[in-house]
């Protein structure tokens, strides 16, 4: 009889509101799955992309992020649109590199609302568990995924200066901003400043393991020949890689 799946899931939550929250949940018993561990933080604007790309390396199936509502950040940094601005560019580039991005959520949740914390903690649990483990899910091997999930976190310190100076906006409802992430003029600056970085990224990862040719990288990666080619002929100019004639391979320069 196979054993039912049971998802790792991870919260962190802002200290003022989600957190208390979570502690009237417990208190007044309302029941959620106890294998969802929280992490508090004083505030949701403290959640780095570092944080959520580690949980899911370390084999974490879902992440939660749990901040006071739009307007009520006890901070006047009003760190909870912070939030929103990393949680959505975060789930931008998941999807980019074949994660499921409904896998990572974030919520408002008040100090008084813990119906409503267990009533999401249940229904997230209910979507993960639907989702299937992390990779296996998404039909990507264990190496593709730790792969695929370390190139990505090397290039953190350039997304948050993407961010800063390019996509980071200002919206007042949680609606806006999800519509802003989902335009056109987003998903251009989107290709144009991240998509790409990811898969050189991806290549040089790669090549230093060992010398591929450009089929192997295409077939591994998931990209077409002429786009592993694109991105090969721009690496090397810039001398990042060395094509060996002789054996029809890329290597690292």
């Amino acid at each position: 009889m196979a054993t039912e799946f049971k998802p790792r899931m991870l919260g962190i939550v802002c200290n003022w509101c989600c957190y208390g929250g979570a502690d009237l949940a417990g208190v007044s018993r309302f029941q959620y799955p106890p294998y969802i561990r929280l992490i508090r933080v004083m505030c949701s604007g403290r959640v780095d992309m570092s944080f959520i790309l580690r949980a899911l390396a370390n084999g974490t199936d879902g992440m939660f992020i749990g901040g006071c509502h739009l307007g009520d950040c006890h901070y006047v940094t009003h760190g909870n649109h912070d939030a929103i601005n990393m949680v959505e560019l975060t789930k931008k580039i998941l999807a980019n590199i074949g994660v499921n991005p409904a896998r990572l959520r974030l919520e408002w949740v008040s100090a008084g609302e813990g119906i409503r914390f267990a009533s999401i903690m249940n229904e997230f649990a209910e979507q993960v568990t639907e989702l299937g483990p992390l990779g296996k899910s998404e039909g990507m091997e264990d190496s593709d995924l730790k792969l695929k999930l370390e190139a990505v976190t090397r290039l953190i310190p350039y997304f948050r200066v993407v961010q800063n100076e390019r996509l980071h906006v200002r919206r007042d409802t949680e609606q806006e901003y999800k519509e802003y992430y989902a335009s056109v003029e987003c998903d251009r600056l989107f290709r144009e400043l991240i998509a790409d970085k990811i898969a050189l990224s991806e290549i040089m990862m790669l090549l230093r393991e060992k010398s591929l040719s450009t089929g192997e990288m295409a077939n591994i990666l998931g990209f077409t020949p002429s786009e592993i080619s694109r991105h090969l002929i721009s690496s090397a100019s810039q001398g990042l890689i060395r094509y060996d004639a002789d054996q029809k391979r890329f290597a690292i320069a």
